[in-house]
């Protein structure tokens, strides 16, 4: 009897949160269970948009690489004033509205496809609009994080909402996959829709104490437009991390636009199977998500964040040189197993690190410029990964991008201003943030 105690106790023990946890915060709680279920959703996506492409309107390399391209452009057009514009309004309102628009516009795949109106420029379109939305919103559900967890525990929240995401890379690829079989591509999406959805549910009990500041009259674009690049520019550890950062997208994205044509067109596989290798991405994520909070206290936040690059780096070049077969299928999900657990990573300690040394009148501006400068790269990337791949060869599009992580994470561990960095900076005061401001307005010609 008394062994039995002991072991429901343990077991208890096991399922219960530890005291301080994040997730015993109610307002954190919902936010991490939006982020879990639109992630799940986005799987759906990830997958049905470019097999969509390549199966049923059968996409060119440079085609994939456009449909790619069109998804990062409202990045580079329009981050820098939807920044401005953040700085000014409720954040969380925003991020609640984007996530019901990116439902509806997924929703119009499907539709299209079933009035036979669905091409590759329709596919341009919702990409492009996708981005747009989302280039707004995912800059304000970065600040409404802030607004929920304090400064200190950024590192553990960004590892626990990868941690959510990681979930859903697990579970749904197979998911997605399962989907994409019985349905089509375009029907599974209707998937991703209505969690989207629900996730907008969710964010509506969320609450923050949230004043946007009092300008009155005094309102000027441009000029807190160069306020919020200025503070950037002065900041030698964001540039740093905006130079590295950017040259990782850009060979992410190379590569991301012939991984799915790689698998599909010399390794054979179906949508099922495809989905099935991606549940590998989820298992790096978890891995990483898991591990990557105690990494960054173990050897730092910048060591940790120049690891990834490499990992990243390693997947990319093992791909390369995969033969087709079974050992191609299994270098293909190790490939996703190790971009999983390199990309947390990376992105645990960037972001982290962006907001804790932003102070809160600049967080908005701050995220659109760095969200700008770090995918200005991701564009040319993914063009250039679709022109290698139908010039060269899918395999010289992988390698170029595995190569050019190697040499960023080479050179980034002989730059201080990352190697150096091993915990959390302190923020600027608000005082100092303002101060900007006032720099850029006493700049202005009268």
């Amino acid at each position: 009897m008394n062994e039995m105690v002991h072991r429901l106790r343990r077991w208890k023990a096991w399922w219960t949160l530890p005291p301080g946890d994040l997730l015993r915060d109610r307002a954190y709680r919902r936010l991490w269970s939006s982020i879990l279920i639109s992630s799940l959703g986005g799987q759906v996506t990830m997958l049905a948009l470019p097999l969509t492409a390549a199966l049923l309107l059968h996409a060119t390399p440079t085609q994939m690489g456009l449909l790619t391209a069109m998804e990062i452009a409202p990045f580079v057009l329009l981050s820098l004033p939807a920044g401005v514009w953040l700085d000014r309004v409720r954040k969380l309102p925003v991020y609640i509205g984007g996530e019901t628009l990116i439902a509806l516009i997924v929703g119009t795949v499907p539709l299209a496809w079933w009035l036979g109106w669905l091409t590759m420029p329709w596919l341009y379109a919702v990409g492009f609009a996708v981005g747009s939305v989302y280039t707004v919103a995912g800059s304000a559900a970065q600040v409404v994080l802030t607004q929920v967890v304090a400064r200190e525990r950024l590192v553990e929240a960004h590892a626990k909402n990868a941690l959510a995401s990681s979930g859903a890379d697990v579970a749904g690829p197979g998911l997605a996959g399962v989907l994409i079989k019985a349905l089509g591509a375009p029907v599974a999406l209707l998937v991703d829709a209505a969690m989207l959805l629900a996730s907008a549910l969710i964010l509506r009990g969320v609450h923050v104490a949230e004043t946007p500041p009092a300008r009155g009259g005094d309102t000027h674009f441009w000029r807190d437009l160069r306020a919020g690049v200025r503070f950037v520019a002065r900041q030698r550890l964001l540039v740093a991390l905006a130079l590295a950062v950017g040259v990782w997208q850009m060979c992410h994205h190379a590569a991301l636009v012939v991984q799915i044509l790689f698998a599909t067109r010399k390794l054979g596989l179906s949508e099922q199977a495809v989905g099935l290798s991606y549940a590998g991405m989820g298992v790096g994520t978890v891995a990483a998500s898991v591990w990557g909070h105690r990494l960054s206290a173990r050897f730092g936040l910048g060591p940790t964040l120049i690891c990834g690059f490499a990992v990243c780096a390693l997947g990319w070049l093992l791909l390369a040189a995969a033969p087709a077969g079974p050992w191609g299928v299994a270098a293909f999900a190790l490939m996703l197993v190790l971009f999983g657990f390199g990309a947390v990573l990376v992105f645990i300690n960037f972001l982290a690190l962006r907001q804790a040394v932003t102070p809160t009148p600049l967080l908005g501006r701050m995220t659109s410029t760095m969200r700008w400068l770090t995918l200005l790269a991701a564009g040319p990337g993914a063009l250039l990964g679709g022109w290698l791949g139908e010039r060269f060869g899918l395999r010289a599009a992988l390698a170029f991008a595995g190569a050019g992580a190697a040499l960023l994470a080479v050179a980034a561990w002989h730059a201080p201003a990352l190697r150096g960095v091993r915990t959390l900076p302190r923020p600027a005061d608000d005082e100092q943030g303002l101060g900007v401001e006032a720099t850029v307005a006493l700049a202005e010609p009268r």
